[in-house]
């Protein structure tokens, strides 16, 4: 009995299935008259120039309609597949590109009417503030990272215009105001210091009307007219200045400051004991007495003498009379030192920018 039962039961489920088969089978007939009912839909689609949904195209410049706004991405290209579109759209049309004379006529008009307005000046708080902070001049100057610079600052060591400095994010003017550290005046970005070790046969000037090598040869490149500080003889090699700072090249030159030159000079001996002291208490030449501030022989082999002379004087080929008056005319002359500079291991015809301790210790040479 109980296996019959089961028998029938699995039976009474196999006819439901057929059952619920046969339903699927009639919805899906009713899925087949669906699709049969839209196809004139498609016609009028069709007739209406629109295509249906699954011909529609989305080649990137390709599609001759723009996709509709809203949802559907995926569809315009997006995160879930298909292409994404051209950036232009309304069927590839572009303005027309303008001529460069109109350009040119539009700028001029423009230019012409905001050539009389009065400039517009921003109140500080809006817009820049005046000057520069202190730290920043002194980085550009050279002077270190501003990390650094702002610890000279907070160590008492930076004056602007004779007062100490020690706060912070101070601005200043490179161009008004004196900066210096430790003592020595920091040049700003505006003025250029050269040193240059002149070969012999270039003359002492910036431009030379018969075509001869001057120093101007070796500057030609700078967009700042320079000038060179004192002369040098022709035939006399060394170091000369060259700058665009008027002021200091002016007391550099002038005999009121002083300023001391150091010359070697090649000469044949034997040279008495009382040189020296001769050249110091003063030679009397065609246009006065000269006198040197420190003399010394620095080598010596056989008779022929390198000897060092100092002076502060910078009458035209001061050092050569001085020594030819006394006895001993100068096969070779280079100067070694001007002032605080040495020419140091500088080869000839070369040029160096001077350091800015080198411009403070000028400049505090002649009161600057």
């Amino acid at each position: 009995m109980r296996s019959s039962s089961g028998r029938n039961s699995s039976g009474n489920n196999g006819g439901s299935r057929g059952g619920n088969s046969g339903g699927r089978g009639s919805s899906g007939g009713g899925r087949g008259n669906y699709r049969g009912a839209g196809n004139d839909r498609d016609d009028k689609q069709k007739r209406a120039g629109k295509p249906r949904p699954e011909e529609r195209r989305y080649d990137v410049g390709g599609s001759s309609e723009a996709p509709k706004k809203g949802r559907g991405g995926a569809a315009r290209g997006g995160a879930k597949g298909g292409p994404r579109q051209s950036p232009q759209r309304g069927g590839g049309r572009t303005a027309p590109a303008r001529s460069r004379e109109y350009d040119a006529r539009s700028e001029e008009r423009n230019r012409e009417r905001y050539a009389n307005k009065p400039e517009i000046k921003t109140p500080k708080t809006f817009g820049d503030q005046e000057g520069e902070r202190l730290q920043k001049v002194l980085a550009r100057a050279g002077m270190g990272s501003r990390r650094a610079c702002e610890e000279l600052i907070d160590a008492g060591r930076v004056e602007v215009n004779g007062k100490i400095v020690i706060e912070q994010g101070v601005r200043v003017d490179p161009e008004q105001d004196e900066i210096k550290v430790d003592g020595l005046t920091v040049a700003t970005q505006s003025h250029l210091f050269f040193a240059l070790n002149k070969p012999a046969g270039v003359v002492s000037t910036m431009e030379d009307p018969d075509g001869r090598q001057c120093l101007g040869d070796y500057v030609t490149n700078r967009e700042t007219r320079l000038f060179h500080v004192g002369r040098l003889d022709t035939e006399t090699e060394g170091i000369i200045l060259l700058t665009n700072h008027g002021e200091l090249a002016h007391r550099l030159t002038h005999p009121k400051y002083g300023v001391k030159k150091t010359y070697l000079a090649a000469i044949q001996g034997p040279l008495p004991r009382e040189l020296g002291k001769r050249l110091k208490e003063g030679i009397q030449l065609e246009d006065g007495y000269a006198r040197a501030d420190h003399f010394r022989v620095v080598e010596n082999t056989g008779k022929n003498y390198l000897v060092e002379v100092t002076l502060h004087e910078g009458r035209k080929h001061i050092v050569r009379r001085m020594l030819s008056e006394a006895g001993f005319p100068v096969d070779k002359l280079v100067r070694t030192a001007f002032g605080p500079i040495a020419l140091g291991d500088q080869k000839s015809g070369w040029l160096r920018r001077l350091t800015n301790t080198e411009v403070g210790m000028l400049m505090k040479e002649v009161g600057l």
